[in-house]
């Protein structure tokens, strides 16, 4: 389960959020500075009630994606994986569900764990063994490392992302692009960097509904030991 740490470390690098907005009439936004341009999509992050990401990046020369739907506040689910190694997740409230496929199990269990956790979730508190995941679903807790860790800021172009109109800022110091809604509530649209550790990250469908639902039959992690 290391890769899915390594994940969280370079989203924080990638520093940037992205979701989708709409509405014609402009937001002022464009003509912010570049620092007030990322509070301003910070605060609108702040306030979403859910939102869709989505994407691939890079680590260490190999892609990691992912495809989650994120309830502020309330957890998420969805699915991710590297190099063949998936695992679907579902967070409710302070618990962790975990189903990973043969592969995933296979390599950090042996056949004896694919054997055994085949088709079954196993379940831990969101502050135990699991924690590293349970952040990766947490809506503010991640926007919050993703616009934390940049460089030196500089405003950009303004243009179309996914069929909304955005402006630009980009990393001078590390690198990556983030996009901001020019329209309707200042989301952040994308995220992304060239080279190796490179990808892009978009995020969208904001304050649609979520459903939350823990599986069943789940095993407790905590009687594994």
């Amino acid at each position: 389960m290391r890769f899915r740490v390594a994940m969280l470390a370079v989203l924080a690098s990638l520093a940037v959020a992205c979701g989708g907005s709409g509405g014609a009439s402009s937001n002022g936004v464009a003509s912010k500075s570049p620092d007030a341009i990322v509070a301003a999509a910070s605060t609108a992050i702040r306030d979403a009630k859910s939102v869709h990401v989505s994407g691939s990046i890079g680590s260490s020369g190999s892609p990691i994606t992912l495809d989650l739907n994120l309830a502020a506040g309330k957890g998420g689910t969805g699915e991710m994986s590297e190099n063949g190694l998936s695992f679907r997740i579902i967070v409710v409230k302070d618990v962790v569900y975990i189903s990973g496929s043969d592969a995933f199990w296979r390599h950090f269990g042996g056949s004896a764990a694919a054997q055994l956790f085949h088709g079954k979730w196993l379940r831990g508190p969101a502050t135990g063994q699991l924690a590293s995941v349970a952040v990766l679903t947490d809506l503010q807790t991640l926007f919050n490392k993703l616009l934390a860790s940049h460089g030196t800021l500089a405003k950009g172009p303004t243009s179309t992302v996914h069929g909304q109109k955005v402006v630009a800022v980009n990393d001078k110091t590390r690198g990556g692009t983030l996009y901001v809604a020019t329209t309707g509530k200042p989301y952040p649209i994308e995220i992304s960097k060239t080279g190796p550790q490179g990808g892009h990250v978009i995020f969208d469908r904001y304050n649609e509904a979520v459903t939350l639902s823990a599986p069943a039959n789940s095993i407790d992690v905590s009687k594994l030991r």
